[in-house]
């Protein structure tokens, strides 16, 4: 095995852990958020407002971001400045929950978010080329929930031996680990070209306008599912963090906690095999599954406030939260190829995403408010059943592959074409 083999299989292993101790960070600070703020007397709406306002803070960074991560050479550095508010946030919420702290935090964590998974899926792509992203970003979403399952645990006990508080102060001390797997990654390993899903002749990269982005009617269609996925889904895990907390607070977060693991489970279980099943079968059946549990989910839970039914209708958002976390990356792939424009794409599939979900938790606090818990779960599963349908009818495979076997038309572009020819671009040029 050459040196520069051993290299990249050094930086692949850090690149994985990375995966598994940002998930631990952002565990410690997002699903936690909800009932931590019920159970210091905020009523529903409030919860809702300030849920809101940080997801309307990630919103207006996920584009921009998607283009700073094309533009910047130094990923690492990138992704390292972003970490750092990260932490800042968590440090604030650990502080008297007044309302400037608790939306000061949110600006930060809603600032930052937007930049972590999209450096790290640019870092993964300048590394092992188009032609392998899908497996390894399988391996990837394998990590971060593995991260999230082990960091569930560690606060579920936290919490309930320290409060909720001491949360916070354990995502911030996971930083330092994660930072640590970050920098083992080999700056030289990583393509820019690559990393942004260009194709570099002559030492230029060709990279389209974001004009190009717009025409293309299967992207923007696709972004409109993924609004109406978040929509529907973004809500439900933190209303049944407050429908448990305001009948015993001391168990509201060991019930988020199994809740979590088992999403989260089930993501680490199947995460590496979507991610090779998505490259030589196609990705359309695979989100049509994913959107189609949810809203069986959303009216599950109007059935049953059994915890451990509850707990175990939770596979539902694992199996959801499984193949949209990782084939809705692959499809921005396909659209995107020799366009570098790839994070730009993908900013803007989390803008609709950020979008869906800040407007869900506020959708989700004023059906509570005013009609119950079961109405809200009832009108979730109904937006989720609609993102299910304009998938079906709106969007075709996208992957253009002999083994699938499709014939998805001119304007999607081959993969394995265009994997071959970044391969052979300039490796000079690499992100630090």
């Amino acid at each position: 095995m050459s040196d520069t083999t051993r290299g990249k299989q050094r930086s692949l292993r850090a690149l994985e852990w990375l995966n598994f101790f940002l998930a631990d960070v952002q565990t410690g600070l997002g699903p936690f958020l909800a009932a931590y703020l019920a159970s210091s007397g905020w009523n529903p709406s409030s919860v809702g407002y300030v849920l809101t306002f940080g997801g309307l803070v990630g919103v207006a960074m996920q584009t921009p971001a998607g283009a700073v991560i094309d533009a910047v050479h130094r990923k690492r550095t990138l992704l390292a400045v972003n970490l750092g508010f990260l932490v800042a946030g968590a440090l604030l919420l650990m502080g008297h929950l007044s309302p400037w702290r608790a939306y000061s935090a949110q600006f930060l964590i809603g600032a930052s978010g937007p930049f972590l998974g999209p450096t790290v899926a640019a870092i993964t792509l300048g590394i092992v080329g188009a032609a392998a992203f899908d497996k390894q970003f399988g391996k990837n979403q394998s990590f971060n929930a593995a991260g999230n399952v082990f960091t569930a645990l560690l606060v579920a006990y936290v919490s309930y031996q320290f409060g909720y508080r001491a949360i916070f102060a354990v995502a911030a001390l996971l930083a330092i680990p994660a930072a640590a797997s970050l920098f083992g990654i080999d700056a030289k390993q990583i393509d820019y070209a690559r990393a942004r899903g260009a194709i570099q002749r002559g030492g230029k990269i060709n990279a389209e306008g974001w004009s190009a982005l717009l025409k293309d009617r299967i992207l923007v269609y696709f972004l409109a599912t993924a609004f109406l996925f978040h929509l529907a889904n973004a809500a439900m895990l933190p209303e049944l963090g407050e429908m448990l907390s305001k009948d015993n607070l001391k168990a509201a977060a060991p019930f988020m906690s199994a809740c979590i693991i088992v999403t989260q489970l089930v993501i680490a279980i199947f995460a590496a095999w979507i991610g090779t099943r998505a490259a030589t079968k196609g990705r359309k059946n695979l989100l049509l599954l994913g959107f189609g549990v949810l809203p069986v989910r959303g009216v599950l839970y109007t059935l049953t406030h059994a915890v451990g039914a509850l707990i175990a209708i939770q596979t539902l958002d694992g199996v959801a939260n499984a193949v949209f976390g990782i084939v809705s990356i692959l499809m921005v792939k396909d659209r995107t190829q020799g366009t570098g424009r790839f994070n730009v794409a993908a900013g803007s599939l989390a803008t609709m995403v950020g979008i869906g979900a800040a407007l869900s938790t506020t959708i989700g606090g004023v059906l509570i408010q005013h009609l119950g818990y079961g109405a809200s779960f009832l009108g979730l599963a109904g937006i989720a059943f609609l993102a299910f349908a304009v998938l079906w009818f709106a969007i075709p495979e996208t992957l253009c592959d002999a083994a699938v076997g499709t014939t998805a038309g001119p304007e999607i572009k081959a993969t394995t074409s265009w994997g071959a020819q970044i391969g052979r671009t300039n490796a000079g040029e690499t992100g630090r």
